[in-house]
């Protein structure tokens, strides 16, 4: 895994709602097209086979809004024969792990929690997350050690640690959202692997 391209600076000095603040409003500035592009690039890296093979479990999520990807990324992944495991958001504020369900199609999906598509079949439990080979956790951006800056809530935090010993965690950003340092807590959960539309998968920690 590698990737080429200098990572972002920020003043050490931001805290994590400033980050946010200036990720987000740099995401909704995105041309639409360029979103497109770099949906069908992120779709044909889960698709080549070097994160995850058929027969194999994938948690994922469906993005909606600035966040890179598409629903149909799901769907190739799925078509390979890779298992799809979505989250289940029971209530607001992270107070509790992700729920999880399984993946079949998007007739399957309906809004959940923060209008967040999620299955709506069997609810298999936070401990579902053991099974999977890959997670794909979504991420405004994310550091060289591995530290992610989520959106806020907590649920990923609270659901990370759950995962295999081993299992690839992999933060989902656009190319520019690699960067060289993010404000990082103690119960932050790191992840191994970053996946970006322009340079791939990038090993990080």
């Amino acid at each position: 895994m590698g990737g080429s391209g200098s990572d972002r600076e920020q003043p050490r000095h931001w805290t994590k709602d400033e980050w946010r603040r200036g990720l987000l409003s740099e995401r909704r500035r995105v041309p639409a097209s360029v979103r497109f592009a770099e949906a069908m690039s992120l779709a044909d890296h889960l698709t080549a086979g070097r994160l995850v093979r058929p027969g194999q479990t994938l948690c994922a999520y469906v993005p909606v809004g600035s966040e890179p990807g598409s629903a149909q990324m799901l769907d190739e992944v799925a078509d390979r024969g890779v298992r799809v495991l979505l989250p289940i958001i029971e209530a607001r504020g992270g107070q509790a792990p992700l729920d999880w369900g399984w993946y079949d199609g998007r007739d399957s999906l309906r809004p959940g929690g923060y209008g967040i598509p999620q299955p709506i079949g069997e609810r298999l439990g936070p401990a579902a997350l053991r099974i999977a080979d890959v997670v794909l956790v979504p991420a405004l951006a994310v550091d060289r050690r591995g530290v992610r800056l989520g959106r806020g809530a907590g649920y990923y935090d609270r659901s990370l640690g759950l995962a295999a010993p081993g299992t690839s965690l992999v933060a989902v950003v656009r190319d520019q959202e690699i960067v060289a340092e993010l404000p990082a807590e103690p119960h932050d959960v790191l992840v191994t692997v970053a996946l970006t539309p322009g340079r791939g998968l990038v090993g990080l920690g």
